[in-house]
């Protein structure tokens, strides 16, 4: 297997080109992120610094690189050192809403257009994006977090609408939006303070519970919101 992680120096990421370099069948991962060296170094193990908002950056790397089996997208944001969720619609912010379109839902779309010649092969095939529960417009209940939230539903629908794109012209490929759970990174850590011991888990947890996710996804099932735990979510 061919398998591409973007941002893979993040920490659900990182998780995911360690799990992965121990499988006996994956014969390469190329992992990129904001440098060139990562967590995880292993003879399997390619590292690349790639600009994921950077269009003609996606595009010149896209080109250098061979067949995919597993694409991966684990880059995504949700605070800077001076703003995060709004609370309060009183607190949105043109600059960082835009920041959360840009980060959390433009690549997605950067990677689909410029590497869906690398899936041509035939083989079954999967194309997966970390999103986040709380981009479920349905199951919207607590209201707030309006920049994250929205990125993430606009997330799930370019996935969805890319399913049914290439339900017709990469029937091979399983395109998939994932819910990692409450994982413990640099992401999520400001907001853990309510969090059940249980339900916080570490990016080892998360990836072994996508990982047996994607294991068992068939092309006959993309175009959905899935859990950690295979449950299929509500847009």
């Amino acid at each position: 297997m061919n398998i591409v992680v973007t941002g893979g120096t993040g920490g659900i990421g990182g998780a995911f080109v360690e799990a992965l370099a121990r499988r006996p069948l994956v014969k390469q991962i190329i992992a990129t992120g904001s440098r060139t060296t990562g967590g995880t170094v292993h003879p399997k193990v390619t590292w690349q610094r790639l600009d994921l908002t950077d269009e003609t950056a996606v595009s010149d790397w896209a080109a250098q690189i061979g067949e995919i089996d597993w694409l991966i997208n684990a880059a995504g944001f949700l605070h800077s050192p001076t703003a995060g969720p709004e609370k309060t619609i009183r607190q949105v912010d043109q600059d960082f809403f835009l920041e959360n379109m840009r980060i959390n839902t433009l690549p997605t779309l950067l990677l689909a257009r410029y590497l869906h010649d690398k899936f041509r092969h035939g083989r079954p095939s999967v194309f997966a994006t970390i999103s986040a529960k709380v981009g479920s417009i349905e199951d919207n209940r607590l209201g707030g977090w309006y920049s994250y939230r929205a990125s993430k539903a606009a997330l799930n629908m370019c996935l969805k609408t890319l399913s049914i794109e290439w339900a017709r012209t990469l029937p091979n490929v399983a395109v998939a939006a994932l819910h990692p759970g409450t994982t413990d990174t640099a992401l999520s850590r400001p907001f853990q303070r309510h969090v059940q011991p249980q339900h916080l888990f570490s990016p080892a947890q998360s990836v072994g519970y996508l990982l047996e996710v994607l294991d068992g996804l068939v092309p006959g099932q993309s175009g959905r919101f899935l859990a950690f735990d295979g449950e299929v979510l509500p847009w």
